[in-house]
């Protein structure tokens, strides 16, 4: 399995956020630099985490983005179920009509588990606790 840029950059925006949090409104562009991600493709990001309340806004001169809960309130996973749009290995976990077989598939219940370990760890981590690991602890060569 592999996640999507959107949720490798989503998660990358939302941990900018968090190291700054204490700043304020932080424009986009300024992450954006930070990050090496394209302005445009942040701002395409943004909006899903705006809905769902993980991040609010500030139009004006000081305006920017800002987190919308504090850094030890918001987990990996759920960021990246907001911008995957839920996360599964296969489409038959969470709907088995999806699949013909799935009723008699032997490999549906290892994909079910493997996507539930999945989510619960990712769900463990908050952006709180990546910054405290800092970066010289993780191999991150690629994200």
């Amino acid at each position: 399995m592999k996640l999507s840029t959107r949720s490798r950059y989503g998660t990358r925006l939302i941990l900018d956020m968090a190291q700054h949090y204490q700043e304020g409104p932080i424009q986009i562009g300024l992450i954006a630099k930070r990050q090496n991600i394209p302005v445009k493709y942040l701002e395409q990001i943004i909006i899903p985490l705006k809905k769902s309340n993980y991040v609010k806004s500030f139009r004006g001169y000081r305006g920017g983005h800002m987190l919308a809960k504090p850094p030890e309130e918001i987990t990996v996973g759920e960021i990246v179920t907001i911008l995957e749009k839920g996360l599964r290995l296969t489409s038959c976990v969470y709907n088995p009509d999806s699949c013909e077989r799935s009723r008699t598939c032997l490999t549906r219940f290892l994909w079910k588990e493997a996507t539930e370990a999945i989510h619960e760890r990712l769900n463990a981590i908050t952006f709180s606790d990546l910054m405290r690991m800092g970066v010289t602890d993780l191999e991150l060569e690629g994200c």
